[in-house]
């Protein structure tokens, strides 16, 4: 399915109706909306989490978070249901301490179990089907002189991405904060301080809509990575891989899992420059007290990004 960019803002406004009247049932339908209204919907989902975070102490009710996003409280009840599939009340139940700690609890042996009972690989994630292929020393040491790198913004659930590809995979995925598409190409331009970046968004939207439809469990084709990093960044982003959709790891369990037990700190670094966020889920790591951490995109979006996973599989 291919985005529709010449709809109305009349006409979306309508189809958005049509879709909130219809019953359904998670994943979202992307038959019925199109990505764009992907955005529209995380957009206000964010901003009532943020509201959240802000009020936390005060435990504001339904009716005050719907107005905090311009919405009555029957339109942001049917709104966030259409996102994520459940109730606003029981998404947030989701992202509760004790919640986050249950999980945790036999986190330190669910690498290792996954990884034996074959639903992953260094190479390879079970839920998106992906597989990954690091850069070269040589590659690394040389910031990518030589390659070719074309990019595009697209729609996601989470938000508008930059999506870079070099020849053999997705290089980098950068969400776009507060709509400045500059800063987000800058970011791509630091990370890549030799390349030849082209922006070319009929060449990088197929592989967009490969991204959305495998995060919504259609059917796709194979995603490959193609991952730059010190070899210990890239082992602490697969380890990241092995860690399946709606679950939880403390930082000190990926080293553990990587045979550094001391190098949390460093294990937290990595994961903050992880350069395919979503992809790589350092999303699913939080600390070992329960709380949900930080996140280079904000603490929202990594809050919307598990509540979504969790929903989904029911954890």
């Amino acid at each position: 399915m291919k985005t529709i960019y010449s709809e109305t803002k009349e006409n979306r406004t309508i189809r958005s109706q049509v879709i909130v009247s219809r019953k359904e049932k998670y994943p979202m339908d992307i038959t019925a909306m199109n990505y764009d209204q992907m955005v529209d919907d995380y957009q206000r989902i964010e901003q009532a989490i943020l509201f959240l975070e802000a009020n936390q102490q005060r435990q504001p009710g339904l009716k005050e978070v719907a107005e905090s996003v311009g919405l009555s409280e029957y339109h942001f009840q049917r709104l966030f249901t259409r996102w994520v599939g459940i109730s606003p009340k029981r998404f947030l139940q989701y992202l509760t301490k004790e919640h986050a700690k249950a999980l945790l609890e036999g986190s330190g042996d669910l690498l290792e179990a996954v990884y034996e009972t074959g639903l992953s690989s260094p190479g390879r994630l079970h839920d998106l089907f992906i597989t990954c292929e690091a850069v070269t020393p040589g590659e690394f040491k040389h910031r990518g002189e030589g390659i070719e790198i074309s990019y595009g913004v697209h729609p996601t659930p989470f938000g508008e991405c930059l999506l870079a590809l070099t020849p053999r995979g997705i290089c980098n995925l950068i969400f776009v904060r507060g709509g400045d598409r500059f800063a987000a190409l800058a970011e791509l331009r630091r990370t890549w301080q030799r390349a030849d970046l082209r922006e070319v968004p009929r060449q990088t939207r197929p592989v967009a809509e490969q991204v959305v439809q495998a995060l919504l469990g259609e059917h796709s084709l194979p995603l490959s990575l193609h991952l730059r990093g010190t070899n210990f960044q890239i082992k602490v982003w697969e380890a990241l891989l092995r860690i399946p959709e709606g679950r939880v790891v403390a930082y000190e369990d990926i080293a553990v899992h990587i045979g550094m037990p001391g190098a949390s700190r460093a294990v937290g670094s990595a994961i903050g420059v992880n350069p395919i966020p979503l992809l790589v889920p350092c999303h699913r790591v939080i600390r070992k007290t329960g709380e949900i951490g930080g996140y280079h995109y904000g603490s929202a979006r990594k809050k919307t990004i598990l509540g979504w996973e969790m929903a989904k599989t029911g954890n």
